[in-house]
């Protein structure tokens, strides 16, 4: 963990010391000296360098250690916040990108016993050894799963109990979820007599049923959370009771695999999802699959759920905002992220990227997914909408968001709104209302102020946290009285009111208590019924009538009888309430309204036409199909909500002959909606449109029939596709490539082969056939399209060889390097070695470098008779990087000790820096007994600086694989190693720009890319380094990576400053010289400070996470050298 900045331990020192704790029946209680605690909040602010919009002001509620560590916020009716506090981040939740070599089989696994499974195997007792990375925090002297059981996440409650406006007790009333496979508890909603937390693999259902403040039962309402092992932070979140009474809740990409106590599985291992059931877990539903990460998502006043995604972490993508509807599929898959890219049998190939799903929608884009409203600001987690009285004015209708980088000074808080497009959403201006603290939740209290958890600094835990207050300033709280008198009716006991003033609160102006007067009269049965139906039949206020028809909808779903209500207002001359009251018919599932549903397909208004399609699909009202397929017909693919609806409720009517007609339709958006109905129903038929002619609609249904768990019956189909001549899809043909490798069948070979040997085909298309070839008796277990995990499959490779026999010569013939490269994997992967010798002349005769590095290793699998003629060919070549690879080859059986000396002595003498550092991996490689004598000659020349530095890194590898403990000591007599740079000082020379670049741009444990710019491409979460080379030497560049918090660029940091006079300043870096520092305080103008006024500089942790943990020296080294380069 990186060590907490100096001024941090003194404030929560000082903090500590002003507290008194008590422990309970297991929980902890902490009280602060509410006089300290002012003075405490006040010198916090002062400290804080935080930027607020105009009209706002910011206060702290709740000081470091009464908050310790807060992940997700909720707040009762007294105005008392609750926190989850994450212990299982520290040691017991793992973040794939640090653990390459679990990729493959993490993504493998489909259901949380799986990942249990695999838990238990990696950390086995008898792999202590191994594993002496990972805390003993049993004390038992093993490193093994059981120390994953250890850990505990909690649940704080916060109080002001003397009202002076500061937390002074703050009470752990939840210390529990420490299986091994239990993750971290994001999320968090409180009601008046339950709490719920989301920890995979559990929605948990809390309640205090003793009434001594402490959660003392719980029940999981739903298990099955949280299959892989993927991104940290991408499990449980974003708890909310949906206007419906429901509760709803996510989970992000490391998905889910639920079996109901019905007997009804749902799996979406691969994809974050929104769930929702009655809040004892009955009825339960995916509401909404493909999301990636949204921590948080929220329900404006009309029943609308808007959230924001996390990326993928591409280059190039940025996160989105979207609009969540039922059934909806916003395109992501865990499985596009990581695995197959690690997989050397696998292909670059990108899904998410190369076709675009991230984006909004685009002419061309799959079909399948719901796109986003637009993209939109970096690492969204905490999400909250105006209720309709916090605040002031200036901010109703207002939805809030937080941007999460890990980094104070570029986590904002954003106000924005939206206005109707369609039957969805368009953003209707934003505003950046606070900076300079780190946000994760965020809530409004009953008071109407918005509260913020804030993590501090950077991405671990640390054991500390605060809550801040942010409000209107005086001069802008014009609904004073009005926040006042919610705060008061929020707090009422609502079952003790009577049904008259209930249905005043209906009325009222705020979202939070018309929901509370709603629930109660539901709670009431009969009673309430009367009174709901009331509000919904009056026309003087909307928001009352749409929850009266809440209301009735949620009667309905318990007892159809209390449904009449609804049906004539379907008739409304409101189109809101004709939507409102459609969509609790539909949810309600009342059969008999279904031809009333009909004519409402044909409304001029897109939400009518929305819910009424969703309606009927949710009623399976079979007389409905033909005009749905009039809707979708009408719609013509303009709004894809329309679509979407239309096609989800074929879908749940399930009569599949009328929509497999509209193969022969002229009208090309019902042919792809078509498409998408077959796709949800799995259905076969969906190989008809194939052979449309339209290659849009034939590449959908290749995506139908290939991705996620396929539709196997038709993967032949989609192989006999390469027969056809007029498709060139990189999508779609790379999907048939696929189903013919999946199939592989003697057919599907020939078909193939007969592809792979066209003349007008793309190169890289010819590349991915020939690739896929050669992969053909031993497939990689991932997809080569979408990353899916397959099954190991194992072939006989003679029916492969001689189909193959008689086309390799016109291979051979290829000029493309991309194809050449490919048959020459291919003939190794296979074993082919009659075509060696056209192989290797090949090699001689080609300028092509890529195709020599890629012959050379071919070659030697091939096991090719004049081998030792063709690496030394290779050596002597004009080309280092030939040369290099060439050096690669050399083994212990095919160089002795006596030749080896010579060997060496010619490279360093000769070659360049690539060549003696392939060397030195080679000696790595070699018995020690050949290597030792020239080994400690090395270690020599290093000692006396006669060896080149560029080759630190790879003499220390080869000494350290010799196993020698005599070079050992040699080494570490010789090497410096005073500070943490010392340790990388390898890492200074001798990487490979081009390697660099390429791990900068697109190494997902590294994800440089994701936060910085180069030129135009790149994020703006870090310092933008497109000429860092001519900013920063070799030495600055390596600090930066492996000690990220030494040196903050300008903008992205905060500091701490102890003057010679005894003053303390805090604020962001703007400007660094050598002669003075310029902070941004909360203060309107830049503080200049003279460096000669300075007594001591204290960097905070930088939100950047070392590299030195998650990349290896050889990595780091590639992007010093690249970054170096990088000059004006």
């Amino acid at each position: 963990m990186k060590k907490v900045a100096s001024l941090m331990v003194a404030i929560a020192f000082l903090v500590i010391s002003c507290m008194r704790y008590a422990q309970k029946s297991g929980s902890i209680t902490v009280r602060e000296n509410p006089a300290i605690a002012i003075r405490n909040a006040a010198d916090i602010r002062d400290k804080t360098p935080a930027k607020v919009a105009d009209g706002l002001q910011l206060s702290l509620w709740a000081s470091d250690s009464l908050a310790p560590d807060p992940i997700a916020i909720s707040i009762d009716d007294e105005g008392r916040v609750y926190l989850t506090r994450t212990n299982r981040q520290k040691n017991s939740e793992f973040d794939i990108r640090g653990h390459v070599d679990w990729m493959t089989e993490s993504i493998s696994l489909q259901t949380p016993e799986d990942r249990r499974a695999f838990l238990r195997k990696t950390f086995a007792p008898e792999r202590s050894k191994e594993n002496e990375w990972l805390k003993d925090l049993n004390w038992d002297g093993l490193h093994d799963w059981r120390d994953l059981t250890v850990e505990k996440d909690e649940v704080w409650r916060l109080e002001d109990t003397d009202h002076d406006g500061i937390a002074d007790v703050s009470t752990r009333i939840l210390n529990d979820f420490h299986e091994e496979i239990s993750d971290v508890a994001g999320g968090i909603l409180v009601r008046d007599k339950d709490v719920f937390v989301g920890i995979a693999p559990d929605m948990w259902r809390l309640e205090d049923k003793n009434g001594d403040g402490i959660l003392d039962k719980k029940t999981s309402i739903s298990h099955g959370y949280g299959v892989h092992i993927g991104f940290g932070g991408h499990g449980m979140s974003g708890i909310v009771e949906g206007p419906d009474g429901r509760i709803y809740w996510n989970i992000g990409d490391i998905g889910a695999n639920i079996t109901t106590a019905d007997g009804k599985k749902f799996e979406n291992p691969n994809s974050g999802i929104i769930a929702r059931s009655n809040p004892d877990g009955s009825d339960f539903e995916i509401f909404a699959t493909g999301l990636r990460n949204t921590h948080e998502f929220v329900f404006d006043e009309y029943g609308n759920l808007i959230s924001s995604d996390n990326d993928g972490d591409h280059p190039g993508e940025s996160e989105r905002l979207v609009h969540v509807v039922e059934g909806s599929d916003a395109g992501w898959r865990s499985n596009w992220q990581y695995g197959k890219y690690t997989d050397p049998k696998n292909n670059s190939y990108k899904v998410w990227m190369d076709e675009k799903l991230y984006v909004p929608r685009w002419d061309g884009q799959a079909a399948y997914i719901i796109p986003p409203i637009m993209n939109y600001h970096n690492g969204p987690t905490g999400m909250v909408y105006n209720p309709g009285t916090a605040l002031g004015s200036d901010w109703k209708n207002k939805f809030f968001l937080v941007e999460f980088v890990g980094s104070p000074a570029r986590s904002p808080i954003w106000s924005f709104g939206l206005k109707p497009k369609g039957a969805s959403f368009e953003l209707d201006g934003e505003k950046n209302i606070l900076s300079g603290i780190l946000p994760t939740g965020i809530q409004f209290g009953p008071d109407g102020a918005l509260y913020i958890a804030d993590w501090i600094n950077g991405w671990d835990t640390k054991n500390y946290g605060r809550i801040w207050k942010l409000d209107v300033t005086r001069d802008k709280n014009d609904l004073e009285a009005v926040r006042l008198e919610t705060k008061r009716l929020m707090q009422l006991d609502y079952a003790l009111q009577t049904s008259d003033m209930l249905y005043s609160l209906l009325f009222n102006a705020d979202l939070r208590i018309r929901k509370k007067a709603q629930f109660e009269l539901v709670s009431r049965g009969e009673t309430g019924f009367s009174v709901l139906t009331k509000a919904l039949a009056q026309t003087g206020n909307q928001l009352a009538r749409i929850h009266g028809i809440w209301g009735v909808g949620q009667l309905a779903r318990q007892d159809k009888k209390y449904a009449s209500p609804l049906i004539p207002l379907l008739k409304d001359k409101d189109a809101e309430i004709i939507a409102q009251a459609a969509k609790m018919l539909g949810d309600a599932e009342i059969k008999s309204v279904g031809d009333d549903l009909i004519p409402l397909l044909r409304s001029p208004q897109y939400r009518v036409r929305f819910y009424a399609a969703e309606a009927l699909g949710q009623l399976a009202h079979v007389a409905a199909v033909q005009p749905l397929i009039d809707l979708l017909k009408a719609n013509n693919d303009e709004d894809v909500y329309i679509r979407h609806a239309g096609v989800l409720a074929l879908a749940r009517i399930g009569k599949t002959e009328p929509v497999i007609a509209l193969a022969n339709s002229p009208v090309k958006a019902l042919r792809t909606a078509a498409v998408l109905v077959l796709r949800r129903l799995k259905n076969e038929n969906v190989a008809l449109f194939l052979n449309d002619k339209d290659e849009y609609i034939a590449t959908e249904a290749a995506r139908a029939i290939n991705d996620d768990l396929s539709i196997p019956a038709a993967l032949p189909a989609l192989a006999a596709v390469l027969k056809e001549k007029r498709f060139t899809s990189e999508p779609l043909l790379r999907r048939a490539i696929n189903a013919a490798l999946r199939v592989g069948g003697d057919k599907e070979l020939d078909i193939l082969i007969a592809f792979s040997t066209g003349t007008d085909l793309k190169d890289e298309i010819k590349a991915e056939a020939l690739a896929a070839l050669g992969t053909w008796t031993n497939p990689s277990v991932l997809d080569r399209v979408d990353g899916r995990f397959r099954g190991r499959v194992e072939r006989d490779p003679s029916a492969v060889r001689s189909k193959l026999q008689p086309h390799i010569a016109r291979f051979l013939k290829e000029s493309n390097p991309e194809t050449l490269i490919a048959v020459a994997g291919l003939l190794a992967n296979l074993n082919i070695t009659d075509a060696n010798e056209q192989l290797a002349k090949i090699y001689a005769e080609t300028n092509e470098i890529r195709v020599k590095m890629a012959i050379l290793p071919a070659l030697q699998r091939l096991n090719y008779a004049k081998m030792e003629s063709v690496i030394k060919s290779g050596m002597e070549d004009a080309d280092e990087q030939v040369r290099t690879v060439a050096l690669g080859l050399l083994n212990n059986s095919n160089v002795s000790k006596e030749s080896l000396p010579s060997i060496v002595n010619t490279i360093f003498a000769k070659g360049g820096i690539r060549e003696q550092q392939q060397m030195l991996v080679v000696l790595g490689k070699l018995d020690s007994e050949k290597t030792a004598s020239i080994l400690e000659n090395l270690i020599g020349q290093m000692r006396d600086k006669k060896l080149a530095p560029d080759l630190n890194l790879e003499l220390k590898e080869a000494v350290e694989a010799s196993g020698s403990a005599a070079l050992k000591a040699q080494w570490a007599s010789a090497a410096p190693n005073h500070s943490l740079t010392d340790e990388y000082s390898e890492a200074l020379f001798g990487g490979n720009p081009d390697a660099g670049e390429h791990l900068f741009t697109y190494n997902p444990t590294a994800q440089c890319m994701r936060c910085h710019a180069l030129g135009i491409d790149g994020g703006t979460v870090g310092p933008p380094l497109t000429h860092i080379g001519s900013e920063l030497s070799r030495e600055q560049i390596l600090q930066a990576l492996v000690d990220p918090s030494a040196r903050l660029a300008p903008g992205y940091g905060n500091v701490s400053l102890k003057l010679k006079d005894g003053q303390e300043v805090f604020g962001v870096l703007a400007k660094e010289t050598d002669s003075a520092l310029t902070l941004t305080t909360s203060d309107a103008e830049p503080l200049v400070i003279p460096v000669s006024r300075i007594e001591k500089r204290t960097n905070l942790p930088s939100s950047m996470p070392a590299m030195g943990g998650l990349l290896s020296k050889r990595e780091i080294r590639d992007i010093v050298a690249f970054l170096a380069s990088r000059e004006k």
